[in-house]
């Protein structure tokens, strides 16, 4: 049997991911829901949490970078008192506390882990270490020194305190954030421990969890117009760059990989942003003297 090819399918699907399901498996849901020939995601959502994940398909791929590198807010529910091999309720409680802390000092210990911090990811993640991946070794019983990394946390909020042994958090970081990094280390900080119980991602850059099809309802639209009139353009990935107009001619170049020409308003010299001709995405790129140097050309 000749593996089907798929149609051309380009422009984004947002799902509301559901716990229990690997990011992976959405994508090739979605694909196979679209008879796409190519798709792809923007974000790893961890198997129990829920939220915005935002599948590429087709040419949509190419703007992936874009969506990893933009903003991203996650809600989350800290289970004070007791750390886990994980971080988050998935795993086995490793050490266990007494202590509680007031809300108040939960309040003041959150302005230290915001900014540009640096993050230990858990032992269970998808970091490389020596070519493996950290899970992988975490599950062979591995102890792994995990280099911290920069990350950017634009905000974090106490939201509210249901009972002692949870406090529910709302978070705004940039790419390669690690929320259950965040529970055991503010857990650590409060001398309580803590992890991981709940964690939902409310939206993605230009994307909603609101707007987000279920997977059911991806499942009951499958193979239908519906379906494909959910689909996003191409540019909804482009949101934080700036648009520039090709000419007609300046399009062909671009089309070919070549610097083409495009009016330009609000851009400066040796700036990235995406060119349009006649309403359809042509290329993004650099900005320079009046042309547009590709880094990537889409083929639509």
């Amino acid at each position: 049997m000749g593996r089907r090819k798929g149609r051309a399918v380009n422009g984004w699907l947002v799902v509301d991911k559901p716990a229990g399901i690997t990011s992976t498996s959405v994508v090739n849901k979605v694909r196979w829901a679209l008879g796409a020939a190519k798709a792809g995601h923007a974000g790893t959502l961890d198997p129990a949490a829920t939220g915005v994940l935002a599948v590429a398909l087709g040419e949509a791929t190419k703007t992936v970078p874009y969506i990893t590198d933009a903003l991203k807010c996650y809600r989350f529910t800290v289970r004070l008192g007791a750390a886990t091999n994980t971080d988050d309720a998935e795993g086995e409680v490793i050490a266990s506390s007494d202590l509680r802390p007031t809300d108040d000092q939960i309040r003041a210990a959150l302005p230290a882990f915001t900014g540009e911090i640096l993050q230990v990811p858990p032992q269970f993640s998808a970091v490389k270490v020596d070519g493996m991946r950290a899970y992988a070794l975490a599950r062979e019983g591995e102890e792994m020194e995990l280099a911290a990394r920069p990350l950017w946390v634009e905000s974090l909020e106490f939201i509210s305190r249901p009972d002692a042994d949870h406090a529910e958090l709302e978070m705004v970081c940039g790419k390669g954030g690690y929320v259950r990094s965040i529970a055991r280390d503010l857990g650590q900080a409060l001398g309580c421990l803590g992890h991981v119980l709940v964690l939902r991602r409310t939206w993605s850059g230009p994307f909603d969890a609101e707007d987000g099809l279920s997977l059911e309802r991806i499942e009951e639209l499958a193979q239908s117009p519906e379906l494909d009139a959910h689909l996003l353009p191409l540019e909804t990935g482009l949101a934080d760059l700036p648009e520039l107009r090709a000419t007609a001619e300046g399009a062909a170049r671009l089309r070919n990989g070549n610097p083409g020409m495009v009016i330009a308003s609000d851009v400066e010299y040796g700036d990235e942003a995406w060119a349009s001709h006649e309403g359809q995405p042509v290329a993004v790129g650099i900005y320079k003297a009046g042309e547009l140097h590709p880094s990537r050309v889409f083929n639509l």
